[in-house]
C-alpha cells in the first residue's frame, strides 16, 4: 500500500494532477469533498458548526450557507481557528476511513490524497509514505486563475498570501513536479513520479 499526499497552492494544477494519478490506477480523494460530507445536512459536523457559529449560517434547505460562512472565516483569524478545529476531526475521521477501505480490497493500492493546506495545518507531519508538491511561476497560476475560475489577480494575489510559500512546501516535499509545461510533458512527469514513489515504497 502506498499513500501520497497531494499539494500546492491555488492554481497549481492540483485537480489536473489529481485526474492523471486517477488515469494511472491510484485511488484518489481530496480534502474538499470530505469536508463537504463533514458538514452535510443533519451531520453532527454541521451541528458542531451551527452551534459555534450560528442558525444564520443555515440555508432554507438545512444546508451550510459556504459562501456567508467564508466571508466570516475569510477576514477572521479566531473565525478561521474556530472551524478548523471542528472540521479537521472529522475529515481526518472520513478520510482515514476512506483510505481503510481501499486497502482492505487491495493491499498493494496506490492512495493520492489531495491536501491545499497540508502544510498550513500541519498535516505534512502525517503517516504519509510520500508528499508530492505542485509548483508553478506566479504568472501561470494568475492567468489560470482568472481564466478558468474566474479570480481577478487581486483576490488571487491575496489567497496566494495566505497560504505557505512554494520553498515552505518543497522543504516537506518527496517530489515536486513543475505544472507549467503542456499536458503531454505533465502527464509524464505524473507518471515517473507515481512510479518512483511506489518504488520507493516498495
Amino acid at each position: 500500500m502506498t499513500l501520497i499526499a497531494l499539494t500546492g497552492g491555488i492554481g497549481s494544477g492540483k485537480s489536473t494532477v489529481l485526474a492523471m494519478f486517477a488515469e494511472l490506477g491510484a485511488h484518489v480523494f481530496d480534502a474538499d469533498q470530505f469536508a463537504k460530507q463533514a458538514v452535510a445536512p443533519e451531520s453532527p459536523g454541521l451541528a458542531r458548526v451551527i452551534e459555534a457559529f450560528g442558525s444564520e449560517y443555515l440555508t432554507a434547505a438545512g444546508e451550510l450557507d459556504r459562501a456567508k460562512l467564508g466571508s466570516l472565516v475569510f477576514g477572521s483569524e479566531d473565525a478561521k481557528k474556530q472551524l478548523e478545529k471542528i472540521l479537521h476531526p472529522e475529515v481526518q475521521r472520513l478520510s482515514q476511513a476512506a483510505f481503510k477501505r481501499v486497502f482492505a480490497a487491495d493491499p498493494h493500492a496506490t492512495v493520492v490524497y489531495e491536501i491545499p493546506l497540508l502544510v498550513e495545518t500541519g498535516q505534512h507531519e502525517g503517516k504519509w509514505d510520500r508528499i508530492v508538491t505542485l509548483t508553478a511561476p506566479l504568472a501561470t497560476r494568475l492567468e489560470r486563475l482568472e481564466t478558468q475560475r474566474g479570480i481577478d489577480n487581486k483576490t488571487a494575489l491575496a489567497r496566494i498570501a495566505n497560504q505557505a510559500s512554494d520553498e515552505e512546501r518543497a522543504a516537506v516535499a518527496d517530489h515536486v513536479i513543475d505544472t507549467a509545461c503542456d499536458l503531454d510533458t505533465l502527464r509524464e512527469r505524473v507518471a515517473e513520479v507515481l512510479k518512483d514513489c511506489r518504488a520507493e515504497v516498495a
